[in-house]
């Protein structure tokens, strides 16, 4: 029979391995030969490691021993199973871990949802916050005195990003660099949002989930997320050849390209 291949391995999805440190007699590595053949090992009993972690974490049993087993007979090129049971028996696992984690995402996003809905109730009782049809929230921090932007409009804007627990995703600030992109390019909130403003002002906006990504995990921004912003619109300018391909570049999660 063959060994496990790289696509079968693919396959597996979860666990963490849990090996006593006296378990194994340590062998002393003097050679290169040996240093880079431990290290293989260790490689591959990281990868294991992960893999099995990720799983108990969606609450799926494992016995451990027999992972272990498993790995060494495969190396042994001897497996109980053919290649087609170890893949049946690693679909079957699959299917069950994706029950599992639509299940952990469900109950994640709805209490992102549930979070953000406090959050904008008491939110729009603040001094300031305006309400728009839609429930984008939007508050002026600083008003500016160039023009209004159209939806087919380039602009140039410095932001800082956060959830509503206080926790900063973004900052163009901190890498010196504004963003320019296509207005209809970004998320529902910002399409809403930035023509409220005058080139040169700074705006403060609580965006719900369903104008911002839904369900979606985007970087490290939850599903179902409420997102608070703090926009300053450097510049505006109209549609044209030299408003081509500019993008949200240097957006470490994946910037506000898109919505959902």
């Amino acid at each position: 029979m063959k060994t496990f291949t790289k696509t079968t391995l693919a396959v597996v999805t979860g666990f963490t391995l849990f090996m006593s440190a006296n378990s194994m007699a340590a062998t002393e590595l003097t050679s290169d030969v040996q240093k880079e053949s431990y290290s293989i090992g260790a490689s591959l009993g990281k990868y294991i490691s992960g893999q099995i972690y990720s799983q108990t974490e969606l609450g799926a049993e494992v016995d451990v021993d027999l992972v272990i087993e498993g790995v060494v007979d495969a190396l042994k090129n001897n497996p109980q199973f053919s290649d087609e049971e170890i893949l049946t028996f690693l679909n079957q696992r699959a299917e069950q871990l994706n029950t599992a984690r639509e299940a952990a995402e469900a109950k994640i996003a709805l209490a992102n949802l549930t979070a953000g809905n406090k959050y904008l109730a008491e939110n729009e009782q603040k001094d300031g916050v305006m309400v728009t049809e839609s429930g984008l929230q939007y508050q002026v921090v600083s008003e500016g005195e160039g023009r209004k932007p159209n939806p087919q409009d380039v602009v140039t804007v410095h932001y800082k990003g956060f959830l509503i627990d206080g926790t900063e995703f973004d900052d163009s600030h901190k890498r010196n660099e504004p963003n320019r992109f296509a207005l209809m390019s970004v998320i529902d909130g910002w399409q809403e949002g930035i023509p409220l403003m005058n080139e040169g002002a700074t705006y403060k906006f609580a965006i719900p989930a369903a104008l911002a990504y839904g369900d979606k995990q985007v970087g490290i921004i939850p599903p179902s997320s409420t997102l608070v912003f703090e926009v300053e619109l450097v510049k505006v300018e109209a549609p044209g050849d030299n408003a081509h391909g500019m993008g949200l570049s240097g957006m470490g999660m994946g910037g506000m390209m898109g919505g959902h």
